[in-house]
């Protein structure tokens, strides 16, 4: 596999590479989708909700916080997860701005 070469794109550019692919499997969506559904919960509850074995729920948890879209805080033995709401923010400024410049590209048709 190349280098990547990430010296040549914006921090933003290079943030919402980052974002993207963690998201980019189903089951990280569907956590990200039940954790936008109740405040914090654990890697259990979430395993009671997906059919997932709770290490594979366990590594994508992993990924997500890695990436920064979501944050755990430990209580006891277990950690809470829940949304990063500031990351979410910039993911929503970011797919707001390509939107709008779908809007222009419409209105000046090629």
């Amino acid at each position: 596999m190349g280098i990547t070469k990430t010296e040549h794109f914006t921090d933003e550019q290079n943030e919402m590479a980052v974002l993207l692919k963690a998201m980019a499997h189903p089951a990280r969506i569907a956590i990200i989708e039940y954790l936008l559904t109740t405040n914090t919960c654990i890697c259990n509850d979430i395993v009671e909700v997906l059919p997932l074995a709770q290490p594979t729920v366990s590594q994508h948890l992993r990924e997500l916080k890695n990436a920064g879209i979501i944050q755990g805080s430990i209580d006891g033995k277990a950690i809470n997860y829940c949304i990063n709401k500031e990351t979410i923010k910039k993911f929503d400024t970011f797919i707001s701005h390509i939107f709008r410049k779908i809007d222009k590209l419409e209105n000046n048709k090629c």
